[in-house]
């Protein structure tokens, strides 16, 4: 009876707890973008990187200000454009036998910007109008995926879906699946998925694709406005500027860190809760996708988190004492046994594995 109310409690309690894993810092002062990058990196982290829209609420509500101000974006790349996925945390990965070449050679340019999907995709130009797929994560059915017809350009479409859904549809695995493909039988078409490329850059080198610009103000072919900031008094959408004028900006304090030396579970344990906080807790998909950026970086197949099975209670439970709200197992990967802990895979998709704690991998504190 006391272990079913103890159940009852931290079932209660999971879904309203949310550790931050990084957070942001409006600093009033007006500098130039390159100034700012080193303000942030000898005060915090690095100038503000944007992963969703859900971060650039969180950016918007930590000011009060209704100007403009700086962050990590920067298009000082030498026009060097790579493809990028809408949806956030979707990695692009080059795959020509997907792609409609037209005759041209693996080396030639792309003509367009922006991805459409008929029977294989292609590169056109954004100002296109045509009709557009978009993918809504929160449903549960087998249905996530829905065509739009209404024709609109591709950073319309983006908006749309943005707005109605969740994105437009982004990643191989959506735009080459059955589910897709359901959608295009008994018609020809061709339909804007969640594909861009540009010669934008965050600031710490994250490969983040969010993108939130303003486009009655926003024009890429200047030249010398390569440096991105947002207008808080436009929703905080963003635009750009030339780098050396001076404005207020925003810093990101990073919270995750990923520590490259393997340990046990139990070690990896008494090593963070000695010298930061503890082990990391993953509680929704947003922070998932930020543990998944920093697991790249690791030396190990897996990287501890702060899951663990509990025999005595006969469930996973995070070290804070909150049950499991969100999950990413790998498939087999969940083992019920006692001494076990779960590792994040450092590649391929960063789903979680079961692992006997004593088993030693690179891991992440929270500090």
């Amino acid at each position: 009876m006391q272990w079913s109310l103890y159940l009852l409690i931290l079932m209660g309690q999971c879904c309203f707890f949310t550790c931050r894993l990084y957070e942001y810092h409006f600093i009033a002062e007006n500098k130039s973008w390159s100034e700012a990058q080193r303000y942030c990196r000898e005060k915090y982290t690095d100038l503000a990187k944007v992963f969703d829209m859900t971060d650039m609420s969180r950016l918007r509500n930590s000011t009060q200000n209704q100007g403009e101000a700086w962050i990590g974006l920067n298009n000082n790349t030498g026009g060097n454009r790579t493809w990028h996925w809408s949806l956030p945390g979707v990695e692009y990965i080059q795959n020509d036998s997907s792609w409609n070449l037209n005759g041209r050679q693996k080396w030639e340019p792309y003509p367009g910007n922006c991805g459409r999907k008929r029977d294989k995709l292609a590169d056109v130009s954004c100002d296109k109008t045509m009709w557009f797929i978009c993918y809504d994560e929160k449903k549960k059915d087998k249905k996530a995926m829905y065509l739009i017809k209404e024709k609109k350009n591709w950073t319309q479409a983006q908006n749309y879906c943005r707005s109605n859904y969740t994105d437009l549809a982004s990643g191989l695995d959506q735009v080459d699946g059955e589910e897709m493909e359901a959608l295009f039988v008994g018609s020809v078409m061709s339909v804007w998925i969640g594909l861009f490329r540009d010669s934008w850059r965050w600031s710490d080198g994250s490969n983040f694709s969010f993108r939130y610009w303003d486009m009655q103000l926003f024009n890429d072919k200047q030249s010398n406005k390569t440096c991105a900031m947002t207008l808080l008094n436009r929703s905080g959408k963003w635009s750009s500027d030339e780098c050396d004028k001076g404005k207020p900006f925003f810093c990101y304090d990073e919270k995750l860190i990923l520590m490259k030396e393997n340990k046990t579970w139990e070690e990896a344990l008494d090593y963070c809760r000695a010298f930061h906080m503890s082990l990391v807790s993953i509680t929704n998909p947003y922070q998932q996708r930020w543990v998944e950026e920093r697991a790249k970086n690791a030396s190990s197949p897996f990287v501890w988190l702060g899951l663990r099975y509990s025999c005595t209670l006969d469930l996973w439970f995070w070290i804070n004492d909150k049950v499991v709200c969100y999950e990413k197992w790998s498939r087999g990967g969940k083992t019920e046994e006692c001494g076990r802990a779960v590792g994040m895979q450092s590649g391929g998709q960063h789903e979680w594995v079961s692992q006997r704690d004593n088993e030693t991998y690179n891991f992440f504190c929270f500090k």
